[in-house]
């Protein structure tokens, strides 16, 4: 508990009354009677202040929260008074998460549930606990606050940004994935599988016409064909320190789980297995898991994962990998290279390719273009520049060397990562690779 601005204000009031009292005697009874009245009052207005059982607070959550992705938090505020109350209400966050509209200041009338609505997100991905929140009301005269701490605590979980995901499913059902930049490219070769017989169309080549079912109904019937399916993908995203360096709100680690997520849902879509294998201090498997009622199963098993101090060590990720995936799969790397990666990475996925297809997806930083576009204005921005260009050189000579081994790479920034990477997977599956 503790005293109001209108306490204070009358407590100095009866402290210059006490001054002027003490120059002129006449004042002295007048002294004392206010002093007298405003402690009444103070203790009156002190008792008026409700106990905590008399006031109850519930939380609703959303079922999860999605990175960076603003959600309703919905409040039940009520008291058993007889009279309305005067608060303000600011509810006990998480240090991750950052909230729009708190605190809320209201009315509360007696006996009745009042609901209050703010918008929160988290800065990072976990499990959180919302502490009770933080209730201050205001006595009857307006001379006392009282903080409560009415309802219990609550958890919920920060899932990566799964947007990009449902993006994708509304414009799939709809078969207008171009919109969202995933392009579909027909398959080369003969690795196709039957689906089914329907109606000719227009654009349909003759090859795939069935001319026996178009003779018996007397209509043009064509054969339609799916991409083979039952294959395997395995991503394995680094998790060490070269992954905690900031791309805007986010870490390119949380960019890099994004990306994960949409492939993870295409390559269900399409009748794949997705598994995850993470490295670089994170040594976490997940085995391969088929059909989109896996996808909850993968979020819930990449939602934590976070990027440590550690150093990303690509041959022995790969040995881990060789020894976890005994099956012919298509293997996801995904990291931010470095020009001293050249001898490990190439080791590495030399190794891989034993056994599997290997994709090298690496983020490449936005702040390096932004900085490559300032216009030089001294020598020190010159000196800057001819760093920045021999760092792109030397990058651009890792990912020449990978293509020139016929290793398959997705080089782009955080943003268009999940759309490159998508890209290149369905490439990969049209070619008939995997």
């Amino acid at each position: 508990m503790r005293p109001t601005s209108l306490t204070l204000r009358l407590v100095v009031a009866w402290t210059l009354l006490g001054l002027a009292a003490s120059i002129w005697p006449q004042l002295q009874v007048l002294w004392i009677i206010a002093g007298a009245a405003f402690l009444l009052a103070a203790l009156i207005d002190w008792l008026t202040l409700p106990k905590a059982d008399r006031l109850a607070l519930t939380r609703t959550l959303p079922g999860r929260f999605a990175l960076g992705v603003k959600d309703l938090v919905t409040l039940s505020l009520r008291h058993t008074l007889a009279r309305s109350l005067h608060v303000t209400v600011h509810d006990g966050l998480p240090a991750e998460a950052e909230a729009i509209g708190l605190p809320l200041t209201l009315t509360l009338p007696p006996g009745e549930p009042v609901e209050l609505s703010y918008e929160a997100h988290f800065t990072r991905r976990g499990q959180h606990t919302f502490a009770p929140a933080h209730v201050l009301i205001r006595s009857s005269f307006g001379l006392w606050h009282r903080l409560y701490r009415p309802g219990s605590p609550s958890e919920t979980r920060c899932y990566p940004n799964y947007e990009p995901i449902v993006r994708y499913t509304l414009l799939a059902t709809a078969n207008r994935e171009e919109q969202m930049g995933i392009i579909k490219r027909r398959r080369r070769g003969a690795t196709l599988d039957f689906h089914q017989l329907r109606d000719y169309q227009d654009g349909d080549v003759l090859s795939k016409v069935d001319w026996k079912a178009t003779a018996r109904r007397q209509v043009l019937i064509s054969r339609e064909f799916e991409e083979q399916r039952d294959q395997s993908v395995l991503l394995v995203p680094d998790c060490g320190r070269r992954m905690r360096a900031m791309d805007g709100e986010l870490s390119q680690f949380d960019h890099c789980l994004n990306a994960m997520l949409l492939i993870s849902y295409i390559a269900l879509r399409q009748g794949d297995e997705v598994g995850v294998a993470g490295f670089g201090g994170i040594q976490r498997w997940l085995k391969p898991v088929k059909g989109l009622p896996a996808m909850p199963r993968l979020l819930n098993h990449l939602y934590d994962y976070e990027a440590t101090t550690e150093p990303s060590d690509f041959i022995e990720a790969s040995e881990r990998v060789m020894a976890l995936q005994r099956r012919r799969a298509l293997i996801i790397l995904l990291t931010n290279l470095r020009t001293e990666d050249t001898s490990h990475l190439s080791k590495a996925v030399h190794l891989l390719q034993k056994r599997h297809i290997v994709l090298v997806a690496t983020l490449r930083e936005a702040e390096m273009e932004t900085r490559a576009a300032r216009p030089i204005a001294n020598i020190q921005d010159a000196l800057s520049y001819g760093a920045l260009s021999h760092y792109e050189s030397q990058r651009a000579q890792v990912l020449r060397t990978l293509e020139a081994r016929h290793i398959p790479t997705v080089d782009e920034t955080a943003q268009h990562l999940p759309i490159a990477l998508a890209n290149r997977y369905l490439d990969l599956k049209a070619s008939g690779r995997i």
